[in-house]
């Protein structure tokens, strides 16, 4: 970011927190214009299926030794790669403190590696990226991209440690995302809504912390938001993948690297690699060469229906999120864990559209 948009934008942010948000703004909200999202089927221009690579216990980032070779393993981010990419990326370098080297070899050229690629070259690395798959045939490209970090973990199997390290993660990736607010990276603020019908859903606080989600608001009434009684409204940050991860191999190529399109199968594949130092972000196809059990794939469907430019709004209820991109209104509703079929679900696709069709059914125009 240069120095005139970050001052531009602090003193923005410092002239809002000294309004207090103002009634003037308050009353601006309160007249908003709700747009309903138009789900005829005669609307839907595509049905796109990703495999999630979610661990219960959360992430893998540590390092580790491959021979004679230093690996630093970062997988399994579940449904929040996009999120957690840059916070991921810091904190894998940061794994290998201490150790020397000039090139490093990364594995994958999802979101996660392209990320780690790009901060290692920030720190004056070369770098060769390995991967099968390039953008737009990566995972990341089916993602819906929205910064609310779900889908990582289990509550109940992740350990004090990794919940510090993820909380820590959401904090970086978030100040990074921040600073590629536009039209080139593909990123920008949104108005967003938890919809709930349980107010004890809204106790626990966004996903992360609530620091991280500017104009917390909690609404106890059914209107204007969608008839459910109670709503948490933030604001966010909502990616457009293709743009996104263009860019992002764009500046990868223009800072000197290298992309070398291989299939790496084994670890004896990897050990033969002419790097010292290798960051593994194969995400889902982690589990088979390092033997990670644990690593399983959770299923995402997403509906795809034409733009709706006069939609400026995000949702989540439950399991059920819409969030309006250029490319098209994206509807998800699925997290079929254990499910490694990319086949499109027509079963699955109706019921999407009828979870959808419910929360439009109360929506206050």
């Amino acid at each position: 970011m240069n120095r005139r948009r970050f001052l531009g934008s602090a003193l923005a942010a410092g002239a809002f927190a000294l309004s207090g948000g103002g009634t003037r703004a308050q009353d601006a909200k309160a007249s908003r214009r709700f747009f309903p999202v138009q789900l005829s089927r005669d609307r839907l221009i595509r049905t796109v299926v990703g495999l999630r690579p979610y661990r219960s216990e959360g992430f893998v980032l540590r390092l580790d030794r491959l021979g004679e070779k230093n690996l630093i393993h970062n997988y399994g981010h579940g449904g929040a790669g996009v999120t957690l990419s840059w916070g991921v990326a810091t904190l894998a370098l940061e794994a290998a403190q201490g150790i020397e080297y000039d090139r490093a070899a990364v594995l994958g050229c999802g979101v996660i590696g392209l990320s780690t690629a790009r901060l290692l070259q920030r720190r004056g690395k070369a770098v060769t990226i390995y991967a099968r798959d390039l953008p737009p045939d990566t995972t990341s490209n089916v993602a819906g991209a929205f910064w609310y970090p779900t889908s990582v973990y289990d509550a109940g199997k992740a350990s004090p440690e990794f919940l510090e390290q993820f909380r820590r993660a959401c904090r970086i990736s978030n100040q990074a995302f921040q600073i590629l607010v536009g039209p080139e990276f593909g990123v920008r603020w949104i108005d967003s809504f938890d919809l709930q019908r349980d107010p004890a859903m809204l106790d626990r606080g966004p996903v992360g912390g609530a620091e991280l989600y500017p104009g917390i608001r909690l609404h106890h009434d059914e209107a204007p938001y969608f008839g459910f009684p109670h709503v948490r409204e933030f604001s966010t940050l909502l990616i457009e993948p293709h743009t996104y991860l263009h860019a992002l191999q764009r500046d990868f190529h223009l800072a000197g690297g290298r992309i070398v399109v291989r299939e790496l199968r084994d670890r004896e594949a990897i050990s033969a690699l002419p790097e010292k130092m290798i960051f593994n972000c194969t995400g889902l196809g982690a589990g088979a060469i390092f033997d990670d059990a644990a690593l399983i794939p959770v299923r995402g469907q997403l509906e795809v229906l034409l733009p709706q430019p006069e939609i400026d709004y995000c949702y989540l209820q439950n399991d059920t999120y819409m969030f309006p991109r250029r490319d098209g209104i994206i509807l998800g509703g699925s997290f079929e864990h254990g499910n490694m079929s990319l086949a499109p679900d027509p079963a699955l696709t109706t019921r999407i559209l009828d979870a959808h069709a419910a929360v439009m059914g109360g929506l206050r125009g």
